[in-house]
């Protein structure tokens, strides 16, 4: 479930608002998005994957809020975590490599 946007590194793109397929974000002019309908969250993923500045924090519990807070991701390294792991962004690999990714594939046949 989507838990924080961090105010010190959102740069108000709203792309968070619009890839959320159950609309929970709502944009704020001159102001960063605010999580509007927290309990609407699928725990897809997609806002946290979007996000340029690593700025959204999606906790992987679809079903209760945690109660985590910036300073507390901030240090554990977890905010934008999610697009840091899959490779997105500037400079980054995916934890399995492509190289590894294609190995796989062709013991599998494919």
């Amino acid at each position: 479930m989507i838990e924080v946007i961090s105010a010190a590194r959102c740069v108000e793109c709203n792309q968070c608002v619009s890839v959320c397929p159950t609309n929970v974000f709502d944009r704020v002019e001159g102001d960063i998005p605010v999580i509007a309908r927290q309990n609407d969250c699928q725990t897809c993923f997609m806002c946290e994957l979007y996000c340029p500045a690593d700025a959204l924090y999606v906790a992987p519990d679809s079903e209760a809020v945690s109660g985590v807070t910036e300073a507390e991701l901030e240090q554990s390294g977890l905010i934008g975590g999610y697009r840091e792991k899959v490779g997105w962004g500037k400079g980054r690999q995916p934890v399995a490599s492509h190289e590894y990714m294609i190995k796989l594939a062709a013991r599998a046949g494919f």
